[in-house]
């Protein structure tokens, strides 16, 4: 089944808020069964209670009450016969007395079987806690087997509870106060091998306290490069002294996925789809990680971990339950978007900076057409140049019409040139290229219509080496235009081509990033009213490489019918290189991204004529598109690109950065594996 996640290394996992009653075990764990069975309805494979819920956490000196105990452990058995038919993993909260102490322990069940039983490592005893009063600390319990309801069951703080069938799916639960501490429990669950770290949590709530937790929890799920799910009392607990607002939250790497409503008046259950394999792939990336559980091998190594089968539903249709940026590159939310807008501008011109002041020049020289890619090296440039104090007619800008140069797209480049402050002239490309074509023989010199590659590339190497030799001319260096996009998909000419300059600022930002930092600039008016307007003309251009002759008026290519939308292009490449997903896995997320135009949220700015949906089979097309033409044929270039600056995570194909691959591979493992799992329709 295609349409399932857990065929994609996904694990939908629940944070439950169950209304309790202080002291009365048995509506507490009927209320934790009614949840749990609606996680299994929701096909989740955990689902994760507060502290202490069983009991309920407020007793207080009712802990050590012998009826209370007794009620919460015969509660607790009870929820384990009844957990047989379940899916998810059950972990709750209740007291555990053990050798004459009594310990705050969360039980992790599962399919009629208690897997084992975690103490509560720290214990807050200050301010409004005195759980020293009631409980003993857990933090020294490791390598120990206890009795519980007959059986042998693991009781410990070292415990990682594994799934068999789905080897990246393994837990570590703390409690509570654990992630308060300077060195979490979890952290060393994390490096011992969990991806998904859970904590059961009471925690009264106080003004500005919500916000904390979010920051440990999601501190402590980047830290661990892991899951964290956060489970907080709620309805039904003692306000004797204390309020609860019952705040439950799953993280992801630093980002929150799910937040429960907090100060809710009945029970609550969340979900989250968490993406386990990218959580195993971005730990093999990081080898600072593997080199901290290294440090810690004589805590790491003492871990047990405790096997069990989930048997998740795999040949169901489980949809996917979680937001996908249809633009990895480009936030939906306007105040990320400006924010990501206004680094990744800055970055670029930086850079430029600092090029310009290490070699000593005062001039560059720009090939502007009227596109995306030129106009905005065009606007980095220029930004460059008021910084450095220098005048903008040392940018030296040139527009270099060929045999399919747009009245359209000459037009604006002569106007944005004339808009910005620099220096512009236009200089023919068409007699240099016919020479060139006559010199070759090539058909097209004779009359005949041929627009072969050799056609397209002469007027691509004509215009480069015009540029190179205006830049030795007038001492100045050539400024590259191609963007990341065309590296990924090897959509430039090689060597004396657009692929080659001196420095190039866009070579590390996606197409579909570029269009948003020029509409950025423009609805800025970081250069006037009048660049505004031309830079939205721009923006409305259907994208070509004007190398093939049209009608005159309006380019006659399309790149994107020949190499894909770069909207599927640039998502593409984002989970390939980024988190080095197979086809299929980058496939099932793309078509739960843009199956839908109306569904989910779309970066501001974007036009509706813009928003576009994608049916599974052109999502598949163009992926296959993308593998061959990245793993296969255009690697070479990628090896040989010129300096610039990294913008984005993600975003780099430098041979001295992010990506280093051989030029000489085959796209036969993607194209075969794509071909494989992924269906012309779901």
């Amino acid at each position: 089944m295609f349409d399932n996640i857990y065929n994609h290394g996904f694990a939908r996992v629940a944070v439950c808020i169950p209304q309790v009653k202080v002291a009365e075990p048995a509506a507490n764990a009927a209320e934790t069964m009614r949840l749990a069975r609606e996680a299994h309805t929701m096909s989740c494979a955990l689902a994760l209670f507060p502290e202490l819920g069983i009991s309920a956490y407020t007793n207080e000196d009712l802990f050590h009450q012998d009826a209370l105990l007794e009620a919460s452990a015969r509660e607790i058995n009870g929820i384990i016969e009844q957990s047989r038919d379940l899916m998810p993993v059950l972990i709750v909260g209740a007291p555990f007395p053990l050798q004459g102490r009594l310990f705050n322990c969360a039980y992790i069940i599962h399919r009629g079987k208690l897997l084992g039983i975690v103490p509560k490592s720290y214990l807050p005893n200050y301010r409004e806690f005195y759980e020293k009063r009631h409980f003993a600390a857990g933090w020294l319990q490791g390598s120990r087997v206890v009795q519980f309801a007959g059986q042998d069951t693991p009781f410990g703080t070292d415990l990682i509870f594994s799934a068999k069938d789905m080897p990246d799916f393994a837990i570590h639960v703390e409690i509570c106060e654990d992630v308060w501490t300077p060195v979490p429990p979890s952290t060393f669950g994390a490096l011992a091998g969990a991806t998904v770290l859970a904590n059961l949590s009471a925690s009264n709530i106080t003004v500005g306290k919500a916000d904390n937790r979010r920051m440990l929890c999601r501190s402590q799920s980047a830290r661990c490069i892991a899951a964290y799910l956060y489970s907080a009392s709620g309805p039904g607990e003692s306000t004797t002294d204390l309020a609860w607002d019952g705040q439950a939250a799953v993280f992801e790497l630093g980002e929150q996925l799910a937040e429960a409503e907090r100060f809710p008046q009945e029970s609550q259950l969340i979900t989250a789809d968490i993406d386990l394999e990218r959580l195993r792939q971005e730990r093999m990336r990081v080898g600072s990680w593997g080199d901290c559980a290294d440090s810690q091998s004589d805590k790491v190594t003492t871990f047990r971990k405790i096997e069990f089968a989930l048997a998740p539903p795999v040949e169901d249709r489980v949809c996917l339950n979680r937001a996908i940026n249809r633009f990895p590159f480009v936030p939906d939310d306007a105040k990320l978007l400006d924010e990501s807008c206004y680094e990744a501008f800055n970055i670029q011109v930086h850079g430029l900076v600092t090029r310009l002041r290490a070699t000593g020049m005062t001039k560059v020289v720009l090939g502007i057409s009227g596109g995306l890619d030129s106009t905005h090296a065009l606007i980095v440039a220029a930004r460059a140049f008021d910084r450095l104090n220098l005048p903008r007619q040392n940018i030296l800008c040139y527009t270099l019409p060929g045999f399919a140069t747009s009245k359209h797209t000459k037009t604006n480049a002569h106007a944005l040139m004339s808009a910005m402050g620099v220096s512009a002239e236009e200089i023919d490309i068409t007699p240099a290229s016919r020479q060139m074509l006559s010199d070759l023989a090539h058909p097209n010199s004779k009359g005949l219509p041929d627009y072969d590659v050799t056609f397209e590339n002469v007027q691509a190497g004509a215009r480069t080496s015009l540029l190179f030799r205006l830049a030795n001319f007038h001492n100045g260096i050539v400024v590259g235009t191609g963007d990341l996009s065309e590296l990924a998909l090897g959509w430039c000419t090689y060597g004396v081509g657009d692929h080659m300059s001196h420095y190039n600022v866009n070579a590390s930002v996606p197409k579909t990033l570029i269009q948003h930092l020029i509409r950025w600039v423009a609805d800025r008016r970081e250069f006037g009213d009048s660049a505004s307007t031309i830079l939205r003309s721009i923006l409305a251009t259907e994208i070509s490489p004007e190398l093939v002759p049209g009608d005159g008026d309006r380019p006659a290519q399309s790149t994107e019918q020949i190499v894909g939308p770069y909207a599927l292009q640039d998502f593409n490449l984002y989970y390939i290189t980024r988190f080095g997903f197979r086809p299929s896995k980058v496939a099932f997320l793309s078509w739960n991204a843009w199956r839908d135009a109306k569904a989910g949220e779309w970066p501001p700015g974007m036009l509706e004529q813009d928003k576009h949906s994608f049916e599974l089979a052109v999502v598949k097309k163009w992926l296959r598109t993308f593998v061959y033409r990245f793993f296969q044929i255009s690697q070479f270039k990628r090896s040989a690109i010129p300096n610039g600056p990294k913008v984005a995570s993600g975003g780099s194909l430098s041979p001295r950065g992010d990506w280093r691959a051989p030029s000489d591979s085959s796209a036969r493992i993607w194209t075969a594996e794509l071909d494989a799992n992924v269906p012309d329709e779901a």
